[in-house]
């Protein structure tokens, strides 16, 4: 699975603008954002689909599916919960 392009990160580009506004994240490189220096948040494009690869826990990254606007609504409720926590 290879990180994703510029056509998917077009496509991601509503998502990225919200995810842009959550405090603590810094996006290195376009979609690709850290949290206290350390790499938090990335995406993947895949014949699947667009993926989101987040650490929500521990050191291990957690994969979501984010090809449909239900898929990166919920994805998005559970990056705000983390960042809240």
């Amino acid at each position: 699975m290879k990180h994703a392009g510029t056509a998917a990160l077009d496509q991601l580009e509503p998502l990225l603008v919200a995810i842009r506004t959550l405090p603590g994240l810094k996006e290195k490189g376009r979609g690709v954002f850290y949290r206290g220096g350390r790499a938090f948040l990335h995406f993947h494009e895949d014949p699947a689909g667009l993926f989101a690869d987040v650490r929500l826990a521990g050191a291990d990254f957690d994969r979501f599916r984010v090809e449909t606007a239900e898929e990166r609504s919920a994805f998005l409720s559970r990056v705000v919960t983390v960042i809240a926590r």
